[in-house]
């Protein structure tokens, strides 16, 4: 037996509402379901689903008291090591998707660029942002990870 995939990523949402909006509106998102659970001091929690159905992110209202890693970071700007660095969607065009998520408040982090990852390269292009909630996302073109196992 084995791990089938990652079936969701975490987030704790210091505007629900606008949280959600940001997933949805730019990154075309849908809510799959949604939930309270008052055990965990959970007003309002949803699961939103990938446009194509593979990945989803599970969102908890800022007073949800739920399993973490580490401690949180005194402020935005600082990381916190063995914690969750950042979320990798692809994306069709980088540029067009960041100048969207720009539009609904996001901030730029790493502009849009190409890397060359490895021996062989592997090509890649990507950006790196802050949703409007402080997540770090990255968006990146598809690309083949597995080609240094062939």
């Amino acid at each position: 037996m084995s791990v089938k995939g990652l079936a969701h990523a975490a987030i704790q949402a210091e505007d629900y509402e606008g949280t959600l909006d940001f997933y949805i509106r730019v990154l075309g998102f849908t809510v799959g379901h949604s939930w309270s659970l008052p055990a965990f001091k959970i007003k309002t929690a949803s699961m939103l689903v990938s446009p194509d159905g593979r990945t989803c992110i599970e969102v908890f209202d800022s007073g949800a008291e739920v399993p973490a890693e580490g401690d949180k970071a005194p402020s935005r700007e600082e990381v916190k090591h063995g914690a969750l660095l950042h979320l990798a969607f692809y994306v069709d065009n980088v540029d067009e998707m960041v100048d969207k998520a720009l539009a609904h408040g996001a901030r730029i982090y790493v502009e849009p660029g190409n890397l060359e990852l490895g021996e062989p390269p592997l090509r890649v292009r990507n950006a790196v942002l802050h949703s409007p909630n402080g997540e770090i996302i990255e968006l990146i073109e598809e690309v083949d990870f597995n080609v240094g196992t062939r």
